[in-house]
């Protein structure tokens, strides 16, 4: 066990009595939980996998306005949106990030009646949304994002224009709509930040991994841990249920068996393109297929990402992208650019996670609301439950905010204080774009490294990346073999203070090592052997662990045949 991770175990076990338990630590948890903690309530999350190891972990990472909830007369959904995403760009600038928006369109009138028809309440497909109807909601869109706005609004671009941009785009797109949203590098990391500043913030805050709900008795709740098989009772006065996927599960385990969730597959793939990475320049291509659903593409981390699919899925703990979602996705942005290749082999990496939406009798799961809701149960002889239904990774804190101020209510509590404008983690007093050489240069001056490794910290932990350089300064350090823009002092820090239970948490969460497309058996092994060394793993142990997460990785991900490279480089991998 790591030590940061043994100390969260003792502080549990200390721990017999708590005001409020959280159960699932992705995003819709880990937001609540720092909601909570700053009103100094104490509270306890725990998550039966690694913190952000399910959904959370698996979006088109993108911090959106909703633009498509318009079609479908959404529009307090869409205000949130809009705000909350302009509050994440200046909380979370470290890790949020503008994101100029292209939608291609292919005629002028288009898309009208089924518009009317979905915004309604009627089913309808949208196969083509014409200028008319694009420009029509690109106003409206600007309109709901006017508050904190930090980005231009949208313009509108003919035929011409558009080939100039994007010339392998196919012949009949008569004109683009740009607009701007944003994109989260790094939402592993935002998810463990807004928990790791819950835990600075108060000591009656405690969180812990692999720590799995069991059952219950009146209000007494038995958890067990994943990793060492041990079991702890702890009373609680509230639970929430934060499980997204996996609600209604947890509430048969608390004796209270629920139909809330059902659930929406959606995969991603990383692709290695730099013809249309290139053409891309920094920006995403958001468009339609013909059998009306929506699909995305745009740079990222030096590939591209692309997505998304919208499936029904009824188990959670299977969801992968199936070799027919990739073909689909695949198919998807060949048609929109007909003269680029693109093939399989370029496929890097490939991800899947379960939206958590509500239970729907709708055949389309794409009409199925993002909105967030709360659900409140009273067990006989137990505690308050309040499942967390739906929500998004853009409108987290305003609903972490809703559910608080239900939960200070039930406590006879008032609210301290707001999370509105509190910067998160590596966020706090980043440099901006001026001043990001100065502020690099001072951290490799005072940690001896230099200036292009002090950037690489500062884009991969925002200003946190001074503990971090601090840490690796204070300690014999070398760079990895087969990742050399990391250090085993890197590593060793993440296993000292950031709770890490397993290998897997370090390449696919605490570090984009595997959504980067640089996931090899070299990679695995060598930082196996770091975390071995360090933790005095035996040898079987150490190559079990090496084995498992490599068939973790074949099983759902798929592992890099050759050596990685950096982000500004290109890899070849099979997925």
């Amino acid at each position: 066990m790591t030590p940061s991770r043994q100390r969260w175990v003792d502080a549990l076990k200390s721990r017999k009595h708590c005001s409020v338990l959280i159960v699932g630590a992705g995003i819709n948890g880990a937001g609540l939980f720092r909601e909570l903690a700053l009103q100094d309530i104490d509270v306890t999350l725990i998550d039966r996998n690694d913190f952000c190891a399910g959904a959370s972990a698996a979006p088109s990472r993108l911090i959106h306005g909703g633009l498509k909830y318009l079609e479908t007369g959404e529009f307090r959904l869409v205000a949130e949106s809009a705000l909350e995403r302009n509050l994440l760009l200046r909380n979370a600038p470290h890790y949020v990030k503008p994101l100029r928006t292209a939608v291609p369109i292919r005629s002028w009138f288009g898309g009208i009646l089924p518009s009317v028809k979905r915004f309604l309440g009627r089913p309808a497909k949208l196969h083509d949304r014409g200028l008319l109807i694009t420009e029509l909601g690109m106003a409206l869109y600007d309109f709901f994002g006017r508050h904190h706005r930090s980005m231009p609004r949208h313009h509108m671009a003919l035929k011409r224009k558009t080939r100039a941009r994007f010339p392998d785009i196919r012949p009949d797109i008569i004109a683009t709509a740009t607009y701007y949203d944003a994109t989260v590098t790094q939402p592993e990391r935002l998810n463990y930040e807004l928990i790791a500043d819950a835990l600075r913030e108060s000591d009656q805050a405690v969180a812990l991994n692999y720590m799995a709900l069991e059952s219950r008795q009146a209000n007494t709740i038995t958890l067990r841990d994943t990793l060492s098989g041990d079991r702890h009772h702890l009373e609680a006065d509230i639970v929430i249920n934060a499980g997204g996927a996996w609600i209604d599960r947890i509430n048969h385990a608390l004796g209270h068996p629920t139909h809330y969730i059902g659930g929406t597959k959606g995969s991603h793939l990383i692709l290695e393109h730099p013809d249309l990475a290139r053409q891309l320049d920094g920006g995403m291509v958001y468009f339609g297929t013909e059998d009306g659903r929506i699909c995305l593409a745009y740079p990222f981390l030096g590939n591209v990402l692309i997505g998304s699919t919208d499936l029904p899925c009824d188990d959670p703990d299977t969801a992968s992208c199936d070799e027919d979602e990739l073909e689909y996705m695949l198919n998807a942005v060949q048609e929109l650019f007909p003269t680029l290749t693109i093939e399989r082999s370029q496929v890097r990496y490939r991800y899947s996670g379960v939206r958590p939406l509500p239970a729907s009798d709708a055949d389309n799961p794409g009409e199925v609301s993002r909105d967030h809701s709360i659900q409140e149960d009273d067990l006989d002889g137990g505690p308050t439950v309040l499942s967390l239904i739906g929500g998004k990774w853009t409108t987290f804190r305003g609903f972490s905010e809703e559910v608080g101020n239900r939960v200070l209510t039930l406590q006879h509590r008032q609210r301290t204080c707001t999370t509105r404008d509190r910067p998160i983690g590596g966020g706090r007093q980043f440099p901006s774009v001026d001043s990001q050489y100065g502020w690099c240069k001072r951290l490799a001056d005072a940690n001896d490294i230099a200036l292009d490794r002090a950037r690489t910290l500062l884009q991969r932990y925002g200003t946190q990346a001074e503990s971090v350089a601090s840490w690796c300064h204070r300690h014999p350090d070398r760079a990895l073999q087969s990742l050399p823009d990391y250090t085993e002092q890197e590593l060793i820090h993440l296993c000292e203070q950031e709770c890490v239970g397993t290998l897997a948490d370090i390449l696919f969460r605490r570090l984009p090592i595997a959504l980067s497309g640089r996931l090899t058996a070299e990679v695995i092994h060598e930082v196996a052997d770091v975390m071995a060394r360090h933790l005095g793993w035996s040898e079987e142990y150490r190559n079990d662990v090496g084995e498992r997460t490599l068939a973790l990785a074949a099983q759902h991900h798929g592992i890099s045949r050759r050596p990685p490279a950096t982000y500004r480089q290109t890899t070849q991998s099979v997925s």
